[in-house]
């Protein structure tokens, strides 16, 4: 594990550490103030590659780094933070993206767990709905830079719900022979990993591989309960207990769907993020993005302040007409 910077150093002359907010076994992310624009906080991710590997192996997975960290810096997604820069600086390689003031998922699931009860599936399906926007945006860019990533990243929801992925989980490395290696980062990131990612050979993955962490991270955040690792569910079929056995508030439709999406074979999953989420929501007035705020699928025309307006005076009108009508029994 990297030694972590102290308070108040400066990187590049421009980004100064105020405190770690995150920590993972190839470095930390830092909240940071950036000097050159006053106001501005940055998160800064950091990674140090392991310098035991073989010279030649650490500057690929560098290159690879910085490689994607252009193709990051280019992305505009309202469910990603932007990346703004990156560098190096000595042995170790610096992301500087947006900070997402906010809570994460575990935390969110943590807190409900504490007070003996789940997280509400309409809210669970609202952050599903945005997650698969950033998904299918993030596939059609270049699925070689994305596809199976999905299991390494973080969620941080902001102060209006919108859900932000935050941690890419960028690098590669390639071993002798050709073989890729996936860094995984995190703790617990493997209960999301399919069982095509076991054994290091990642050159047959595809979009389905994300589908699987997909419907694992929901499974998670319904049920309280770790899904089960690929591995076991491949020695044991059933080893993988459904989730309204474990929250009975979990519906049967999307029950349905994210066992849809952990079939352990990907020719059984969805083909597409899209039809993944047809079946999980289809048509139920899950929230959109309006702006800051969230608004109901079937309710969108409501952003519109004289619509809301309308609906308010109908409705206090419809129920002055009730009362009316009840009183004159």
């Amino acid at each position: 594990m990297p030694v972590p910077l102290k308070t108040g150093e400066t990187l590049r002359g421009r980004y100064r550490v105020r405190k770690i907010i995150g920590q993972g076994g190839m470095g930390c992310i830092y909240l940071a103030d950036d000097l050159r624009l006053e106001g501005r906080q940055c998160a800064l991710k950091e990674v140090e590659h392991d310098r035991t590997l073989p010279a030649k192996m650490v500057q690929e997975a560098r290159d690879q780094f910085l490689r994607e960290a252009t193709v990051l810096a280019r992305l505009d997604h309202p469910n990603l933070p932007k990346v703004s820069d990156f560098f190096s600086n000595g042995p170790r390689d610096y992301l500087v993206m947006d900070y997402i003031p906010g809570k994460d998922l575990r935390t969110l699931m943590t807190e409900a767990m504490a007070k003996k009860s789940f997280l509400p599936e309409l809210g669970v399906l609202n952050w599903a709905n945005q997650l698969a926007d950033a998904l299918s945006y993030l596939h059609e860019q270049n699925p070689a830079h994305f596809a199976s990533r999905h299991q390494t990243q973080q969620y941080e929801i902001d102060s209006y719900r919108v859900i932000k992925l935050v941690d890419f989980g960028l690098v590669k490395l390639l071993a002798p022979g050709e073989v890729t290696i996936t860094v995984l980062q995190g703790q617990g990131t493997a209960l999301y990993t399919p069982l095509e990612q076991y054994g290091g050979d990642i050159g047959h993955t595809d979009v389905r591989s994300d589908i699987f962490s997909f419907g694992a991270t929901l499974y998670h955040l319904l049920t309280n309960h770790a899904p089960t690792d690929a591995r076991e569910r491949f020695l044991n079929p059933d080893a993988l207990p459904e989730p309204r056995l474990l929250n009975p508030n979990v519906s049967l439709r999307t029950q349905k769907a994210i066992l849809w999406a952990m079939e352990l074979h990907p020719d059984n999953r969805p083909e597409s993020v899209e039809a993944f989420r047809e079946t999980l929501i289809g048509s139920r007035p899950i929230m959109i993005s309006a702006g800051s705020y969230r608004i109901p699928m079937r309710y969108s025309w409501l952003k519109n302040k004289v619509d809301r307006s309308l609906l308010i005076v109908s409705a206090a009108l419809a129920v002055i007409t009730l009362l009316i009508t009840l009183l004159h029994f």
